[in-house]
């Protein structure tokens, strides 16, 4: 029985010997990794990018520490975006800094994205004591520099062929597109390489061979000398509409010519400008509606854009917005409306046809027309 008693005590101290050298201390869990601390044997900093996270739950843990690996890159990418002033500027021309900021958030969103694809959790821990869940992110250098040189690669072999496309006679719309196309993709490319940057311990990207810079020049000029836009409104609210079309065309990047068009030519002014190419047409109507309503007077308005090519005389798109405003009185009723009015014309009808002339999207030949819209007025 005593000799029981002695194995039994000899049993319990080399459970609990087992417990204190794998750092348990009587509480259940593994020893404290190093990570936690911000070094680590396993993932050293010249092969792992890593994020720490933690939380009281596993999955807010695992979630923080794959936010600390893209912070890392989003830092890299804000600090390179005085490099793409050109490009946002152009992108973004006449609109707020909060507007211009929302762009480079878009690259940033995009940087993030492909980074992600690369980090994993590789390691986890909880804290006994307090219950608090830890995570480690860690990306492998190596794989994805791999990763991020196929896409730079893929981006530069898709800008070149735009640039040789854009640099061949061709329409005028086709070198807007595919300059277009190939400032953009330089922007993502250049997005890429500041994640390049990041990943490479020496900190060493990758150079381009065009500079977003010089492209956006290239395309800006070309638009001010080769694509002019003349804007003809006819019908109601005549002066608003076209100043909101106009406002909302510059602000877009394009070239709008001042001159008034009248049938098929420019009226008055000096003629020693480009000759546009582009028409944009449209007819507006703001009418009273009769609604029995006791306290408020209603009105609608309708609009039939066009866009015409003067070359070839060829509609090449269309598109119809209309609406329906209310007020105290038809004075006030008639201002809401040309006000709502505007603000579509400057904004969505203008990005409507910049879509269409840089070729992201395509305007329909015929447009539908918004409810209650007639096509008489």
């Amino acid at each position: 029985m005593i000799d029981r008693l002695l194995n039994m005590k000899k049993i319990r101290l080399v459970l609990c010997a087992i417990g204190v050298l794998s750092g348990c201390a009587g509480v259940g869990g593994q020893a404290k990794p190093d990570w936690i601390d911000g070094v680590s044997v396993a993932y050293p900093s010249r092969q792992y990018l890593v994020g720490v996270g933690q939380a009281e739950n596993r999955a807010v843990a695992e979630g923080h520490a794959y936010a600390a690996v893209a912070r890392i890159f989003k830092a890299e990418v804000s600090a390179q975006a005085k490099d793409w002033e050109s490009y946002l500027l152009i992108e973004q021309r006449g609109h707020s800094s909060e507007e211009r900021r929302l762009t480079l958030d878009n690259l940033t969103r995009v940087s993030t994205d492909k980074v992600l694809e690369n980090v994993r959790i590789v390691d986890r821990w909880v804290d006994r004591h307090n219950g608090v869940h830890y995570a480690l992110a860690g990306m492998h250098r190596p794989q994805a520099e791999t990763s991020f040189m196929e896409k730079i690669t893929e981006l530069d072999r898709s800008i070149s062929d735009d640039v040789e496309e854009a640099h061949r006679p061709s329409d005028k719309l086709a070198k807007v597109r595919a300059l277009r196309r190939a400032t953009r993709s330089l922007v993502l490319r250049e997005t890429y390489n500041a994640d390049l940057r990041v990943i490479r311990p020496s900190g060493q990207g990758t150079a381009a061979t065009y500079r977003v810079s010089e492209l956006t020049h290239e395309l800006e000029q070309f638009l001010a000398t080769n694509l002019v836009l003349a804007v003809a409104v006819t019908g109601d609210q005549v002066e608003p509409a076209q100043r909101a079309l106009i406002e909302g065309l510059l602000k877009e990047g394009l070239q709008v010519t001042s001159r008034p068009w009248s049938g098929e030519r420019l009226l008055g002014g000096d003629s020693s400008g480009p000759p546009p190419e582009l028409l944009l047409r449209g007819v507006v109507r703001v009418w009273p509606m009769d609604v029995r309503d006791p306290q408020f007077k209603f009105v609608r308005w309708c609009s039939d854009f066009e866009v015409v090519d003067l070359a070839s005389q060829r509609v090449v798109g269309a598109l119809s917005k209309g609406g329906k405003e209310g007020h105290l009185s038809d004075r006030e009723a008639i201002a809401k409306a040309v006000r709502v009015m505007q603000q579509e014309f400057s904004a969505d009808v203008a990005k409507a046809i910049a879509a269409h002339v840089y070729g992201e999207s395509e305007l329909p030949a015929q447009a539908s027309q918004p409810a209650g819209c007639p096509r008489d007025g």
